[in-house]
């Protein structure tokens, strides 16, 4: 088998692409992120995460312990949610280590307190549920390495 080799000096371009009716008289739109870039951030709402009361009300809550191991509910994992609304009523969900917990009746009045007790919180809610049960991997990575778990 044999191939015709063609030498060549060089090959026009191909034609541009051109559109016909499309002139000059096309403005630019306005960039999208020009309104999203002027914006000034806002403040938290005291009630979402980060906000004075939610803040408050999640501090309180790190210094409640459960009275078998020696870390704070909160970082133990047995706060499920924190809800807290501009009006100051504050609900927790929340659970414990087992069922049969010496604290189920004592430990959800005390959440109460102390919840209640944070500077704007008017009314302060405890939902004790069972559904999903706790286990230990819901522990904050601080107390598993004071438990020595890490």
């Amino acid at each position: 088998m044999s191939y015709e080799v063609e030498e060549v000096e060089g090959v026009a371009p191909p034609p541009k692409a051109r559109v016909e009716g499309v002139g000059e008289t096309l403005e630019r739109k306005r960039d999208y992120l020009d309104g999203f870039l002027s914006q000034k951030p806002q403040g938290v709402a005291p009630g979402e995460p980060g906000g004075d009361l939610y803040e408050g009300v999640i501090g309180v809550l790190k210094e409640i312990y459960d009275p078998e191991i020696p870390v704070n509910i909160y970082d133990l994992g047995l706060i499920y949610g924190v809800e807290v609304t501009d009006e100051g009523h504050a609900t927790v969900s929340m659970t414990l280590t087992t069922p049969n917990c010496p604290v189920a009746e004592s430990m959800p009045a005390e959440v109460e307190l102390r919840v209640g007790s944070v500077p704007g919180i008017a009314i302060a809610d405890v939902n004790l549920v069972w559904d999903p049960p706790w286990d230990p991997q819901k522990m904050s990575d601080d107390a598993k390495l004071e438990l020595g778990m890490l």
